[in-house]
């Protein structure tokens, strides 16, 4: 993955410089006021979950051994996917919404599709430096089960078809699905704030409703050489436009409902409930414990539709998360959640570098040596990596950024919302 490459293709939208002059009355008078934290303050909750989404995200991509049994896949329905793409939508929402209060829909919207290329790019760079990896692995240690193993073949048949299907984002490797997603919900954000910042309830109302058509007539979109999309962007849409209808308001609106007893006693009824469910899979003699009609009506719980148990379970532990962690909490400016929260202020060229990192640790499993220690320690040294490839990032942030003007900026726009993928 190379932090270079993606340094390169993506630096992301420059949201430092000074704000531009404000519209007239006219243009925006008609949007509600978006709430802004104070001056200075970043929400650093949003980092830290980042953060924490990125390093279980490349543990799992590992192959299974001690450390990933402390991923939450392996106690729940949902995983870090969930966390990763409601904070894309929450943090996107914040960014570009203030955007379009102040500037108005065509130039916040240049804003994002600008954003949409960035992150093209670094999928087209992720793409051919990840596959200049496993062929170089493949035909240096004559394993052609490398190349099968990480979805490569038809590229290896068809280069010239293949890398036209690749730059439609039909064709991916194994663990390159969750930028093709990002792309096409970024695409579609400027309509959806439109509506939101008039209307947000009926925003909302109009991705559930999605949600439901997708389910009800298997809409998806097509991949290359056969099947479909791994994640649906038709369901997981409804995960995105969530996190956006929550800072656009939502949340401060359900503030109630999230500090109610009842709230609290259900999701931690259902994650409790989701926990027993897990358990059956990895310890059978429990299976005969799992009443048959719930398990008729249950299975399969489908990743690439969003299942519904799957985003309950997001809401379960969200809901808890927000009850017990307030953003004050002096703990997140400690030097030992220092790293993670790093990780979620670089989220793009981490969750590059991550994957670079995952094939990387596979081939060592697989070639020098196997073993619990091995796995920890590979698990560990990824971890360390990409946390040091974050502290790089921040730091030459900071030199950069010699004008004061352009930090306080910088502070009053994405930084306030944990930045952006």
């Amino acid at each position: 993955m190379t932090s270079v490459a993606a340094q390169v293709a993506v630096s992301g939208e420059d949201i430092s410089k000074p704000a531009d002059p404000a519209p007239e009355p006219a243009a925006v008078s008609a949007l509600p006021a978006i709430t802004m934290p104070a001056t200075g303050e970043r929400e650093l909750r949003l980092d830290l979950f980042r953060g924490i989404a990125l390093w279980l995200i490349f543990i799992d991509h590992l192959p299974p051994d001690i450390l990933t049994w402390f991923t939450i896949r392996n106690y729940g329905f949902s995983d870090a996917t969930e966390i990763f793409i409601f904070i894309s939508g929450y943090t996107a929402a914040f960014v570009y919404g203030r955007a379009m209060q102040d500037r108005g829909f065509v130039v916040a919207s240049a804003r994002i599709l600008k954003r949409v290329w960035q992150i093209y790019v670094a999928h087209v760079f992720l793409f051919t430096i990840y596959l200049a990896e496993i062929s170089y692995v493949a035909s240096s240690f004559e394993n052609p089960l490398y190349a099968e193993e990480m979805g490569i073949l038809d590229f290896l048949k068809q280069p010239d078809v293949t890398i036209i299907q690749a730059l439609l984002l039909k064709f991916r490797p194994v663990n390159m699905d969750v930028l093709p997603l990002y792309i096409v919900l970024m695409l579609f954000l400027p309509p959806i704030l439109w509506l939101m910042l008039r209307k947000a309830d009926l925003a909302l109302g109009l991705s559930v409703a999605l949600y439901a058509l997708t389910w009800e007539y298997d809409l998806a979109l097509p991949a290359y050489p056969h099947g479909v999309w791994f994640f649906n962007p038709f369901a997981w849409q409804l995960l995105f436009v969530f996190g956006a209808w929550c800072a656009l308001g939502g949340a401060q609106r359900m503030s109630r409902i999230l500090s109610s007893r009842i709230t609290l006693g259900i999701s931690i009824a259902y994650l409790i409930f989701a926990f027993c469910v897990t358990l059956t899979w990895y310890v059978p003699q429990l299976n005969p414990l799992m009443p048959r009609l719930l398990e008729q009506w249950m299975y399969p719980i489908n990743k690439t539709d969003l299942d519904v148990l799957r985003f309950a379970h997001f809401l379960a532990l969200a809901a808890i998360t927000v009850r017990f962690l307030h953003k004050d909490w002096p703990g997140l400016k400690s030097i030992w959640l220092r790293p993670l929260v790093l990780c979620g202020q670089h989220s793009l060229e981490i969750f590059c570098l991550g994957v670079f990192l995952a094939f990387a640790g596979h081939f060592v499993l697989a070639e020098v040596a196997g073993g619990a220690w091995m796995h920890f320690t590979i698990s560990v040294t990824g971890v360390v990596v990409m946390s040091t490839a974050a502290w790089l990032f921040s730091w030459y942030k900071r030199v950069a950024d010699k004008s004061g003007a352009r930090a306080k900026a910088s502070g009053a726009n994405a930084d306030m919302a944990g930045g952006e993928l």
